[in-house]
């Protein structure tokens, strides 16, 4: 069965009635949900057969979305990922007590960006919060760069393909740490 393509106001939609959509980002099409909804992230998490050790990263279109989910910021800290954003730069923040173990996993960190693609904006913004945001594929599988793509990873498995075009960037987003500024995945 074919996912229905969805505008980012009809996925936002999904997003608050607790599914699972794909959508395009800066380089891959991502899977999204509620990040504060365990049972939308256990199922992405089994599609994509990833343990919840491992954390996920969230995005939004401010940081006013994600700001109570960190703690234990130096101005300075703050000051240097905000002037990375929007843009392809994920940031590990020591995390507070709001986020969820199922979101950071193993960590004491979080994983957040402030995206520069439009949809993931415009979603976001609709969404009115971040939201998850996991490459489009099976563990150990190559990312989806098409819609196709999706449909043959996860076929009816999803409840939408928001419409919209990649980004252009070749790449998924670089991995900083906020503490130490260290890259811990290049661009």
């Amino acid at each position: 069965m074919a996912c229905p393509v969805l505008t980012p106001s009809a996925a936002a939609q999904v997003l608050q009635d607790g599914g699972v959509i794909a959508y395009p980002t800066e380089a891959v099409y991502g899977l999204g949900c509620d990040p504060l909804n365990y049972n939308a992230v256990a199922r992405i998490l089994e599609l994509k057969g990833r343990p919840e050790s491992a954390g996920l990263i969230l995005i939004a279109d401010d940081f006013s979305r994600l700001e109570d989910l960190v703690c234990n910021v130096s101005e300075d800290q703050l000051k240097r990922a905000v002037d990375s954003w929007p843009g392809p730069v994920t940031w590990l923040f020591p995390k507070s007590m709001l986020v969820p173990g199922w979101v950071s996993g193993e960590h004491d960190s979080v994983a957040l960006r402030i995206t520069d693609h439009p949809v993931c904006r415009e979603l976001c913004a609709a969404f009115g919060s971040g939201i998850v945001s996991t490459s489009a594929n099976r563990s150990g599988e190559a990312p989806a760069r098409y819609p196709g793509d999706i449909e043959v990873a996860f076929g009816g498995a999803i409840d939408g393909i928001v419409a919209g075009e990649l980004g252009g960037r070749e790449r998924p987003s670089e991995i900083r740490d906020i503490r130490t500024g260290d890259v811990i995945r290049s661009a």
